[in-house]
């Protein structure tokens, strides 16, 4: 009898759980046996890996083989195995040596003439074999991926015989080295391109400094949708860590990660057909959704009332928390979902409702339903709802690329304010407490009489008071100023048209 242990990983949500694939030969009736809860593909991994194995020349055991994939209780799924469970078989028959496998792990699935094949969600594996001091080995299709986490020591092979003269010793295998670039290209949209429309671009940088959410709130094309994609190109680039995490999500999802998109803010606009699932994510195994994939970038939501009531109702929790938890009979997984929210709609089905140049052909009804498709917990979790009026063509004509209205010009002042909160509080001012709010936004006593009048005027909730003095604290940061003021309030009240759009149009 002979046994041998191989590691490897599976994939839970952008975890890793180690996987031990332990082989034991024994006599008997010749039978290969997969156990561990494995699915359909890792049972069927025993046939890649037999013709695999005889097609590279080495002698496939004629004895009774059994694979157990521990833990027993954690799903396995895919052909990462393939690798792992040929080389125990070649261990256990004493065909290459043991000692050097605890040393490693092992990523890969086999052709059948013995090539590796890349495997998806490989940058969550090379962070758990990081952290687990071992040397991960995956197919050259992924080395590119692999090789993002630049701490991690990572080897690459395109063949089963290179993995084993490697581990005897005969010839090295080479280190993954990124090609990718080390910082992102810089983003082709400008908001320089936007004619017009100064109170939406000063609302828009207001939400990149703070990270708050907004919405747009207009008549048909007046550059909301080009608004919300100049987003990206205003916002700091992520660090090294963000971007590891962002891409770490592209990894597992069904798409992947491409190395080229490295350190590139995610810009994630899904269409307004798209389910709940797609949204939030799911499946079997759990894949991350929309929300999940414009972590730590934008999540665009273009003609917000024409998603479904029970898709918008899916993104409460995540605007609160940050993470996605996606909950089953038979498994648990969280994906993290730190975004930024930006929405667009008309005020109404034909889209000018409370115009003074359209008239609008809708009933009062049809407005009253078309808004209340945005039921009023999801609009308190939206910090800023701004109106983009219609220019005139004089203004479209006369309006020029201003050099202080430029992406680049706009960044560098939002990388100023996001310092200024990162030292003061170590976040955005979006993601502050109660408290840590109460110690960082000291009004001043007009501001509080201002705030107290708007609260009694539209019954706003305790969430929204507490949402309009984070966007004052950051128009403050803005301006360089320390103390949150009246006229900062002011200015933080007046990115709430939403809701006079509403007492407007029915009464509210």
């Amino acid at each position: 009898m002979s046994l041998a242990i191989v590691y490897s990983r599976a994939t839970n949500g952008i975890d890793a759980p180690l996987v031990t694939v332990e082989t034991h030969l024994s006599n008997g009736m010749a039978n290969f046996n997969i156990v561990g809860l494995p699915e359909k593909a890792v049972k069927e991994s025993k046939d890649r890996v037999r013709s695999a194995l005889m097609n590279t020349q080495f002698e496939f055991p004629v004895r009774r083989i059994t694979i157990n994939l521990a833990p027993a209780d954690l799903p396995k799924e895919g052909g990462r195995y393939d690798l792992s469970i040929a080389l125990g078989i070649l261990a256990a028959s004493e065909q290459i040596p043991q000692d050097v496998l605890e040393k490693y792990e092992f990523i890969g699935e086999l052709a059948l003439s013995g090539e590796l094949r890349p495997v998806r969600g490989i940058l969550p594996l090379v962070l758990g074999a990081y952290r687990s001091g071992r040397q991960l080995i995956v197919p050259q299709a992924n080395a590119q991926e692999a090789a993002l986490v630049q701490q991690a020591n990572v080897l690459s092979a395109k063949h089963l015989l290179e993995v084993c003269a490697h581990l005897r010793g005969e010839q090295a295998l080479p280190a993954c080295v990124s090609d990718a670039p080390k910082q992102a290209a810089v983003p082709l949209l400008d908001l320089a391109d936007v004619k017009g429309q100064p109170v939406a671009k000063r609302a828009l940088a207001i939400a990149a400094a703070g990270q708050h959410s907004l919405l747009f709130i207009g008549p048909p094309g007046t550059g909301k949708t080009m608004l919300a994609s100049r987003l990206p190109g205003i916002l700091p680039e992520l660090n090294d860590h963000e971007a590891l995490e962002a891409a770490a999500i592209a990894s597992v999802s069904g798409v992947g990660f491409d190395p080229v998109q490295w350190k590139q803010i995610p810009f994630r606009a899904p269409h307004h057909t798209g389910s709940s699932a797609a949204l939030v994510g799911g499946g079997r195994p759990p894949r991350p959704g929309e929300i999940s994939l414009a972590h730590r970038g934008v999540l665009f939501l273009d003609e917000l009332p024409e998603f479904h009531r029970h898709v918008l109702e899916s993104l409460r929790e995540p605007l609160e928390s940050g993470s996605v938890t996606i909950s089953r009979a038979a498994f648990q997984t969280c994906f993290p979902a730190h975004f930024q929210f930006i929405a667009a709609m008309n005020p109404c089905p034909c889209g000018f409702a409370g115009s003074n140049k359209n008239a609008c052909r809708c009933m009062p009804d049809q407005v009253t339903r078309y808004l209340g498709k945005i039921s009023g917990p999801l609009l308190d979790r939206i910090d800023m709802h701004v109106e983009v009026a219609r220019i005139t063509q004089a203004e479209l004509a006369t309006c020029g690329k201003e050099i202080n209205e430029s992406s680049v010009a706009v960044r560098e002042k939002i990388i100023a304010a996001r310092q200024l909160q990162h030292a003061r509080q170590g976040k955005c001012n979006a993601a502050l407490t109660v408290p840590e709010l109460d110690s960082v936004a000291t009004l001043a006593r007009e501001a509080v009489s201002l705030l107290q009048q708007v609260m009694k005027k539209f019954n706003y909730s305790a969430r929204v008071y507490h949402r309009m003095i984070k966007v004052a604290r950051t128009i403050a940061d803005l301006d360089g100023e320390k103390a949150v003021t009246a006229a900062h309030c002011s200015e933080a009240l007046g990115y709430r048209s939403l809701d006079r759009l509403r007492k407007s149009i029915y009464g509210q």
